[in-house]
Formats: structure tokens, C-alpha cells, sequence
């Protein structure tokens, strides 16, 4: 795995769309829940910490969105509605 790594510094990454190392703010459709999340690697992801896996369901879900986009986020849970409130890169 550590031949194959790659380091990428978030603070250069820009943008208005969701990718990896985006940190986006979302609200739960049916629940008025706010949550945020970071897109990391499978390796260093940590879901209470806010950092989701860039092959989960909702990261899946949420790439080349963008703020005011509505996403349905299928996940062994049920399907879950968000819309995408903020996209950051820090």
C-alpha cells in the first residue's frame, strides 16, 4: 500500500465541487440534521470524526456535487436524502 500512496496537500486544492480531501457540510433531508465530513483515504477514515472513506456509500454519492445539489445516498442503513450546504478545502 505505501508504494502505491500518494500525498496530497488540501490546502492547494480549490474548487466548487466535491473530490477527495473536500471537507462538505451537509443537512439530513428528513431529519433537519446538519453533519460535516471530510473525503479521505480508505485508511484514514474515522466516521465519528467526520472523515468518510472515498468508497463509502455517501462519498460516492456526493463526488462532482455541489453546494445546493440534492444527493440520495443508498447505505445498508436505508436511503437517505442530503443537500450539500458548503464544500471547503481545508
Amino acid at each position: 500500500m505505501l508504494s502505491r500512496a500518494e500525498i496530497i496537500d488540501i490546502s492547494k486544492l480549490t474548487g466548487k465541487t466535491v473530490k477527495f480531501g473536500a471537507t462538505v457540510k451537509l443537512i439530513d433531508e428528513d431529519t433537519e440534521e446538519h453533519k460535516t465530513y471530510q473525503i479521505v483515504g480508505d485508511a484514514e477514515a474515522d466516521v465519528k470524526g467526520g472523515r468518510i472513506s472515498i468508497s463509502s456509500p455517501i462519498a460516492r454519492a456526493l463526488i462532482g456535487k455541489s453546494v445546493g445539489d440534492s444527493v440520495e445516498v443508498t447505505a445498508p442503513g436505508g436511503a437517505r436524502g442530503y443537500e450539500i450546504l458548503d464544500v471547503m478545502f481545508r
